[in-house]
């Protein structure tokens, strides 16, 4: 699957204001330290990502050209004056944050002095992006800097077929050289991406824990692969793609959790799209949430249901 194929499926562009970002929101997130307090997170609008990944939808809130120089800045300005006020920072911006041509370097200063009062800032990086210029910003900042990788998948041939243009020798590249300088990192890892079974999505999930927490990551977020971007929608009527079950999302993150070696936590955007029981879908939501804040294993919710083909 390549960047033309995959664009040519794609509907129209959400509009987007250039000097405000496209969304925000607060939420509890148990943090590196075991504490569970407020995350802020900005959602950038921004130049689309420079990498056309095949399940990606984010392009959908973005622009076609670099938005000018101080548009970031005075989106986090606005954004953070409507805010409550929050501990932690997320910044994403739909693609990579040092890659020159979403957010220019010039900028990062300005940016600095805007979230100078948290304590920590996550922002997101292609590990091939992931360079000096962390380092720059990282000096500029009071907060502590952490940067989330998109690992996506630890098959390699899947990973080629997602057309991320990265190997897991770059993931591992990217996660060391942060590493090396002290800079915390988090992996995004998908569950059920095209080309795999039910049960093949949940042993390859595992093995992407297993592949992010050796690396060196200190927290994993599992994103259970949704359509909605056109070309995931074919897949899914050619039967390359069928979205992942309920019951998958919570024995990956049981597994996660058991390893004891970071923070893993279920991406819970939506939960209904991969449940077909409207008895249990509240409970197993629930159920999901205190296991990202407490990070422990929960009993199981029990249900006459058949989620889908989910196995253990």
């Amino acid at each position: 699957m390549n960047s033309s194929w995959i664009v040519s499926q794609r509907g129209k562009r959400n509009a987007v204001d250039p000097l405000r970002p496209y969304a925000w929101l607060v939420e509890k997130e148990r943090t590196a330290l075991g504490k569970i307090e407020d995350m802020a997170t900005i959602f950038l609008t921004n130049k689309e990502c420079s990498f056309t990944c095949l399940m990606c939808d984010l392009w959908k809130n973005t622009t076609e050209v670099s938005v000018p120089t101080g548009s970031i800045s005075a989106q986090i300005e606005w954004a953070l004056s409507q805010m409550p006020e929050a501990k932690h920072l997320k910044l994403y911006n739909s693609g990579s944050f040092f890659d020159e041509r979403a957010i220019a370097e010039r900028d990062y200063q300005r940016i600095a002095s805007l979230i100078e009062h948290f304590e920590t800032v996550i922002v997101e990086a292609h590990p091939n992006l992931i360079n000096e210029k962390c380092l720059r910003f990282r000096d500029l900042l009071k907060p502590e800097l952490e940067v989330a990788v998109g690992l996506e998948t630890a098959h390699p041939e899947v990973l080629h077929k997602l057309n991320k243009q990265m190997t897991l020798e770059d993931f591992s590249k990217g996660v060391e050289y942060l590493l090396d300088q002290n800079i915390r990192s988090r992996a995004f890892i998908l569950l059920r991406p095209p080309f795999m079974s039910e049960t093949e999505g949940i042993y390859w999930a595992k093995r992407s824990l297993d592949l992010a927490f050796e690396t060196g990551v200190d927290c994993c977020t599992i994103i259970p692969v949704r359509p909605g971007n056109g070309a995931m929608d074919l897949l899914m009527k050619s039967g390359d793609f069928k979205v992942p079950a309920i019951r998958s999302l919570e024995t990956v993150l049981d597994y996660g959790i058991s390893l004891g070696k970071g923070r893993v936590f279920a991406d819970v955007w939506d939960l209904k799209l991969f449940s077909t029981c409207g008895f249990c879908l509240d409970k197993r939501t629930e159920r999901l949430i205190k296991m990202n804040l407490q990070q422990k294993q929960m009993p199981k919710i029990s249900c006459s249901c058949d989620c889908h083909d989910a196995v253990g």
